[in-house]
Order: structure tokens, then sequence, then C-alpha cells
């Protein structure tokens, strides 16, 4: 459903995707493709334990085998010069690269080697001997919270807490606060004020293909890394701080990619393979098991909240409290600012107050997952603001609606809202057929849930080559996921009104293109989409230029309509796209457009669920019976991929809601580590998921695009805890409902 009406000829349409015929037939490459002449591979040793000390390191015994090249500790990598900042916040990320000093959690690398032949380069492993001094583990943030627990950083001893304090909360990473209006005395005028706790495991984004990378130092000095990550330029600035080197020494090819979710932006074994590459003077490639994956790459935080919201009789908020605490895992960087920025933010509340914690414990660093932060705190409110409706006797989507966010009200964070989708969101979840259509059957119910995610935009660089028979290359810095080459296609083709098909769109590698920043926080259809409609621009000034050229004119009496261009005055004198391109040599030469962009405005998206549930009371199983998700995605460029985004999204957040979490033994060890046992959805545990799209136009982007990878991750987590209590009179706190959860909870309820 649109707001606003809008005739375009080329977004909003459905094309096939430009790489759709090289993935289907196996011929697009992907990082473990890599076949490079004297290729090594590479094998890291990781941490058997969970927090350690690391006393001596003994390569020698691998260094003496034969078919082993090179072996790499920390000791290889750049020192990094202390800086104040390091030393309150945490260690410099080559200490996740290759551990230095200790060890804080198990699949920590600690060495790698390279060898002739993966098993070689793996056997050799166990000739290198680590003399550990094992230390006390915490697995979770509130233990890692408590006076006296097992402190991993010992250089923060002196650093002030939030509170003041230097001799507690030693694990505390960081702090942020929001506070605006008067929360006291907006929880003094309600009439009803609800109060709740919740907890949420340790999650992975799950993406099917494990990290990889290949690298080859030449005897030049120069480093060419062949990865799959969702930010190149990202993978090289990082890599060229951990080796020492400068920017301009290294090159990153980025090859296609099989998923991210975020997980993918910080490198992990790109500097190894480097090191490992100077070490033996050939080409090396590193590629990750599911259980490496898993153990050691950023899952996103576990998490413990408590929420506090207050309303009159009427249904009016009048007051939101909420703390908590995320898991940043070893090293800082639990992602607060997204969950500040979310987890209020589909509501118009006058007195807030935020109070966040960034607290570090035994588990691997933690890297964005898909919206960072905000399902897990708007799992929490939004079953709070369920049960606040119940509490007053209101319909659960009337009591959204009557506190909805609009344009002109201050979220939570502080930013004040522009045209912005909640309300109608709302309206859609309120007219839709599913929320209309009686749930008829025992131990079933139904839940509703709001989600937001801020999104983001950033660097981004487009360049477009006109060819001689009127198609474009479109060279862009952006790696592909989920089909962005064709989004940003459709974008600049829209512009010269040409087809997309006559466009070719492809991702350049570092050297080839101007800095652009990652493929993430559902940024490329905004940035780079706006890149290319430059671009376009550009081309259409110098193909005018060029007509006028040929006329005699000048470029004032050129028009472009259409794909072609004609004589203001003259209208027998008109040309097509095609023919004033075949004729580019004779009137100047070669049309290169270009554009070079940070844009600002990317605007918030709002996403929903209505989702019906069957719990089986005996044994606690949730059925996924039927599902509508719902988003505002601003202006839908190519309406299959925006529904492909929303429905992903949603499935992973039922994952995360039913079944996902790191089971941990008491050694501080994944016991779970396959995706055999980390039980992720299937198709077998799903329905067809219908995807509602909104398109509350964005006026901070010319055809109105918002982000839409990421809110759609939000709402299932809160939906389903609301449809488990409207079929079972229990309300579950925590996650993941799973089974043997739900089970207990029910059994809790009938004592």
């Amino acid at each position: 459903m649109a707001t606003e009406t809008r005739e375009y000829k080329v977004v909003g349409t459905r094309p096939i995707r430009h790489d759709g015929v090289d993935k289907v037939t196996g011929r697009a490459l992907y990082g473990a493709d890599m076949r490079l002449p004297g290729l090594l591979h590479g094998k890291v040793l990781r941490s058997p334990h969970s927090h350690a000390r690391i006393k001596s390191i003994d390569t020698s015994r691998a260094e003496a085998h034969p078919e082993v090249l090179a072996v790499v500790t920390s000791a290889d990598l750049a020192p990094t010069p202390p800086t104040p900042q390091m030393a309150v916040l945490g260690s410099p990320i080559s200490e996740n690269i290759l551990a230095k000093g200790k060890v804080f959690y198990k699949g920590h690398p600690v060495a790698a080697v390279a060898a002739s032949s993966p098993h070689v380069a793996e056997e050799a492993l166990a000739l290198i001997d680590v003399d550990y001094e094992p230390l006390p583990a915490v697995t979770n943030v509130e233990d890692a919270m408590r006076e006296g627990a097992p402190v991993l950083h010992e250089h923060w001893e002196n650093r002030p807490t939030p509170g003041g304090d230097s001799t507690e909360g030693r694990n505390i990473a960081g702090f942020e606060q929001h506070r605006f209006g008067n929360p006291d005395a907006g929880f003094a005028q309600a009439d009803v004020v609800l109060e709740r706790e919740f907890r949420t495991k340790t999650v992975h984004q799950g993406y099917i293909e494990p990290q990889n990378a290949t690298a080859w130092w030449a005897p030049n000095d120069r480093l060419t890394i062949w990865c799959s990550s969702q930010g190149h330029f990202g993978v090289r600035d990082s890599t060229a701080k951990v080796l020492g080197v400068p920017v301009s020494d290294i090159k990153v090819v980025p090859m296609e990619i099989g998923g991210g979710f975020g997980g993918k932006l910080n490198p992990y074994l790109e500097p190894v393979a480097a090191t490992l590459s100077k070490k033996s003077g050939h080409p090396v490639k590193i590629t990750m098991s599911r259980a490496e994956v898993m153990e050691a790459t950023g899952p996103t935080s576990g998490a413990h909240l408590r929420i506090k919201i207050g309303a009159t009789t009427d249904g009016r908020i009048t007051a939101a409290h909420a703390y908590y605490a995320f898991e940043a895992g070893a090293y800082p960087g639990a992602p607060l600012s997204g969950a500040n920025a979310a987890i209020f933010a589909p509501y118009n509340i006058e007195n807030v107050q935020i109070d966040s914690y960034d607290v570090v414990d035994n588990k691997p660093k933690t890297s964005p997952y898909r919206a960072p932060g905000a399902p897990i705190v708007a799992f929490a409110v939004e079953c709070v603001v369920d049960e606040l409706a119940e509490s007053l006797g209101m319909d659960a989507v009337d009591l959204r609606l009557q506190n909805a966010a609009r344009e002109g009200t201050r979220r939570a964070d502080g930013v004040m809202n522009l045209r912005i989708g909640a309300q109608e969101v709302m309206e859609a979840i309120k007219a839709h057929p599913h929320y209309n259509t009686p749930l008829e059957g025992p131990n079933r119910g139904r839940g509703v849930s709001m989600g937001f995610c801020r999104n983001n935009t950033g660097m981004s660089c487009v360049v477009a080559n006109v060819l001689s028979n009127g198609n474009v290359s479109l060279v862009e810095g952006s790696v592909d996921i989920g089909g962005t080459r064709t989004a940003v296609a459709q974008q600049f083709a829209e512009v010269l009104g040409i087809p997309v098909e006559n466009v070719i769109p492809q991702v350049a590698d570092t050297d080839t293109i101007g800095y652009t920043s990652n493929t993430g926080g559902s940024g490329v259809a905004f940035k780079t989409g706006w890149a290319a409609y430059e671009a376009a621009n550009d081309v259409k000034r110098q193909l005018i230029e060029r007509a006028a050229l040929l006329w005699e004119t000048t470029p004032d009496q050129v028009e472009y309509a259409d794909g072609a261009l004609r004589h203001a005055s003259d209208p027998e004198l008109s040309m097509t796209f095609e023919e004033v391109a075949g004729v580019l040599p004779q009137t100047g030469g070669p049309v290169v457009g270009r554009a070079n962009m940070n844009p600002g405005g990317s605007g918030g998206s709002y996403a929903a669920n209505i989702i019906d549930v069957e719990v089986d009371p005996d044994t606690g199983k949730i059925d996924i019976l039927r599902v509508t998700a719902f988003q505002d995605v601003g202006f839908a460029i190519h309406p299959s991929y925006v529904e492909g985004q929303i429905q992903g999204g949603t499935a992973q957040g039922v994952g995360w809601a039913i079944n996902e979490e790191y089971y941990l033994n008491d050694e501080g060890a994944m016991a779970n580590s396959s995706l055999l046992d980390y039980r992720m959805p299937t198709s077998l545990d799903l329905p067809m998921i219908e995807s509602v799209i909104v398109e509350v136009f964005n006026p901070g982007h010319p055809y109105g695009v918002r982000g839409v990878g990421e809110a759609n991750i939000v709402p299932p987590l809160a939906a389903i805890a609301n449809a488990v209590h409207n079929a079972t009179g229990v309300r579950m706190s925590n996650l993941p409902m799973n089974p043997g959860a739900v089970s207990k909870a029910i059994a809790e309820a009938g004592e």
C-alpha cells in the first residue's frame, strides 16, 4: 500500500537480477573458489580455554615440518602504539586476530600455519606447544557485572564505572544514558505501571558460507586479498592497521558472498592469511569450518533487561524507563546505540530514561546482526506494551496507534522524527484480514508486535561507462547482498529512460572504485542507488552537450526524455540513447558519469508482525501457523527483493524466538557448534510468510527509498511471545521459547 502515487518505468518493477544466471549455474565465484599458482592452505590454532593466560608459545616443531612453509603468532603482527583510548576501552583489533597475552574465549586464535595441503596444515597445529594458565571464566552478562567476577581486562582496573566507583563493575566497557522529560513525574501521572524483567541468549547470524580469505603478498611488497565480506574497503583498512602497512599497499577483491547479516563486517582471517603469505612467499587460503564460524566469529549479544512503562486509564503512555546490559563478548562493542534508537521508537513518549551497559565476558567479540540491538529491546518493550493493553482492557493495536510516533515527535535517543511510517504500519495491521479473522481451535494464540531500525548510510561511489552500442557498464563499490546490483541499476536506468537490461552492474575492487562504506545498515539501495542516480544525471548532462555539438546549438536547446534527445526548436532533430552513444568518438570521446556521495536522510523503517501459533501444552512445542509481516519501505525499488528481505528477516526472528541459543558447558565451551545442534528454522518449521509492503515516501531520497534489510527481524520475538500468552495464559520473558522453557512456564503457572 502506498501513501503517495508516483509513476516510474524502471524503479518499482521486477526485472530478473543481473547476476542470477551466474549464481544458478555455478559460474559465480565465491571466496573458497580461489585457485592460485603455488597456493598453500592455512589453518588456525585456537584456544581450548574460555579464559587463560598464555605463558609461552613454542612453534619450533611445526616449523621443522617439511611441508609447513610458515607459522605465525601475534608476534608477527605489527605492534600497535598504545593510546589513552586503548588503555581505557580495551585492546587493539589485532588481539582478536591472534591472541596476545591472554585468550578470552574458546576458539580465540593463537597461531596459524601454512602448508602444502589442508590436511598437513591441520596436523601441524598439533606440533605447536602452548602453555596456558587457565583462569576462571564468566559467560553471561549478569555474572560478569557481579562484584568479585573474574576480570577480563586487568588494565581497566582504575577506570571509573558509571556510578563513579573504580573498584566494581570492572567488566563494564561502556555506558550510555538517554533521558528527556521527567520520568518520575510521568510515572506519577500513570494509573497503571508495569515493570518486567527479560533475558535473551547469544545467537548467531547463521550465514551459509563460512568466512574465508586468500592472500598473496607479492615480491613487490604489494598485497592482494580475495575474500567474502560485507565491506572490502573496511577489510583493507583494518588489515592495513593490523599489518602496519599503508592502505595503498593493499588491494581487496570482493568475491560473491553467501550471506552475512552483519557478521561479515569484521576481519578474522585476512591478516592471518596475509602474514602467512609474506613469510612463505606463496599465496595462502584459509577457510573456516562451521564449528570455527560458530565459536570464533561475532554473534550478537545476550542481554538482561528491565522495562518499566506507565499509562493512564484512557491509554496514554506517560513514561518509560529501560535498563539493559548487553554482552560485548571478549572486547567492547555491544550494539547499544542501535538498541537505544529502536527501543521506544514506535511510540511518542514524553518522559523517558534509558540506561544501557556494554559488558565484556568470555565469549567471541560480538558483531552486528541485522538491526543490531533492536530485536532484543523490542522483545522486552513489545511484551510489556501487550500486557499493558490487556491491563487497560484495550485492543493491542489501538493502544499502539493512540501512542504512535509521528513526524515531529522525538525518538527516545533524542533524534527528531522526520517523515516516518509508524502510524501507517499500525493502520495496515488493523485493516488486514489476518488481524480481523477469528483464530479458532484450542491452544492457539495470536500476537502482534512492532519493530524499528534506524537504517544507515555512508560514503559511496559509482562510475558509469557509456558503451558504443548504448549499453552502460555500471561500476560500484557496494558488495551485493540480496540483489543490490539490480536495485542500483534500476535507479540508474530510471534517470536515463533506458531498459535496466542495458545496464551491466559490477562490484569493483578497492583499486578500481572510490571508497564505499560497508554493505550494512540497510544502506546500499539508499546511498549507492542515490550515487547511481547522480551518475546517471552526469551522463545525461554530457549527452545533452554532445547532441548540442552535433546539432550546432546550445545545451539549453536540447531536451532529454524517455531515453532520447531532441531539439527543442526543431522536432525533426532527435536521437535515441543508443544512437548518440554510437557517435561519441566524433563528439569528443568517451562519456563517463560518476558520483561520489556521503548522503544523509536515510530515514528509519518500521515493521510489524501478526503471528498465529499453536502450543502443545504437554511438550511446550510452538508451531507457527500463520505469519503476516508488514514494513514501511519508503518506496520498493524491486518489490520482489523487498518481499524477500521481509520474509528472510522474519524467518530469522522466528528462529531467535523459539530455537536459537549458544549452549555453553561448565567450562564455557559452546556445545552446539554445528548446524545439526544449533537449530535454525527451515522450510519445514515455517508457513508461507505473507509480506505487506507499506510505502511512506522518504523525502530524503530521490526515489523515496528507506532501508529494507533489517527492521523485519525485530517484531517476531515479541509477536510470538504475545501469541504464546494468548494461547496459554503464560507470559514468556526469556529467550529462546523452546519446548522445555514453555512447558516449564506452563507447569509453574499451574502450581
